[in-house]
């Protein structure tokens, strides 16, 4: 779990206490040439993430979300104010007054955003946490000229070039999807389809819940979660990837992600949760 604990004391040391974290350049829109007509990618930044007392996230819609629907914010089930899930568990409609901070796009923080629900967490099969705050989108978006970024509903695609935006360190990592497991194991908990990223996005401690964006899109694909630190075989902190056959495989200093494609159907008009809806998949309390 990336999680600002002991791996990310670890982490900095080695990378040296002195080191500035990376800051993405200024919001600016890239233009095609009229006379050179090419593919225009996504600018990536701060902008619409949040940073958590331990972890990352951001504010997220989906493609049938409206402007007036309260805000959502995405991280990890392993997150939760209340603790890690277990095994198995699945919270919907939690009580919440958790805040967070809201991020512009030079990652300066512009607000603090406060939920009043954990509308559903777990770390069975994925590892989310979805809370929804007192605001709406459009007086997000008219008090700070913030816009939430929006869930792919489609599964990614191996290849695809990715940036994982880290409001906690208001850092930003880069690489590719690298490809897919049948079936992620650390600890209790077994995540399946997760999302392996190429070695270059060597996330902390902290990154937890960082948006992991389409570069092309601007679309968030999946939400970081964790990697293997040691190089030992299914424990915390040190995930193994398992296939259809049962072997396993441990990849010391890679690091995973869980899918969100298959969130938006679960959820209907008003940005409620609706579990029994046509292609929800999520797992159920």
């Amino acid at each position: 779990m990336n999680k600002p604990l002991l791996a990310a004391l670890s982490s900095l040391a080695i990378a040296g206490l002195g080191a500035t974290p990376a800051i993405a350049a200024p919001h600016t829109a890239v233009k095609a040439s009229p006379h050179a007509p090419q593919a225009v990618k996504a600018t990536v930044d701060f902008a619409g993430t949040v940073s958590l007392s331990n972890c990352s996230g951001s504010v997220i819609r989906f493609p049938n979300s409206a402007d007036t629907d309260p805000a959502l914010v995405l991280t990890n089930g392993h997150c939760l104010e209340t603790g890690m899930p277990d095994a198995g568990e699945v919270i919907t409609g939690q009580s919440s007054s958790r805040s967070f901070g809201l991020l512009n796009s030079a990652g300066s923080r512009v607000a603090t955003l406060r939920a009043n629900q954990v509308v559903y967490s777990t770390m069975t099969d994925t590892d989310v946490t979805i809370y929804r705050t007192t605001t709406t989108y459009a007086r997000i978006k008219s008090s700070y000229g913030i816009s939430p970024l929006t869930v792919q509903d489609t599964h990614p695609t191996a290849g695809t070039a990715i940036k994982v935006v880290s409001g906690y360190w208001k850092r930003i990592y880069s690489c590719n999807v690298d490809g897919f497991v049948y079936r992620l194991k650390e600890g209790d908990w077994t995540f399946k389809d997760s999302v392996r990223y190429t070695s270059a996005c060597n996330t902390i401690g902290g990154t937890s819940g960082s948006p992991v964006i389409d570069t092309a899109t601007g679309k968030v694909v999946a939400v970081n979660n964790t990697g293997n630190e040691d190089g030992q075989r299914c424990t915390v902190n040190n995930p193994c990837e398992v296939d259809a056959g049962g072997n396993v495989t441990v990849r010391q200093g890679i690091n995973y992600a869980q899918e969100i494609y298959n969130i938006p159907a679960c959820f209907t008009t008003g940005n409620k949760l609706d579990l029994n809806a046509a292609g929800c998949t999520l797992p159920k309390p």
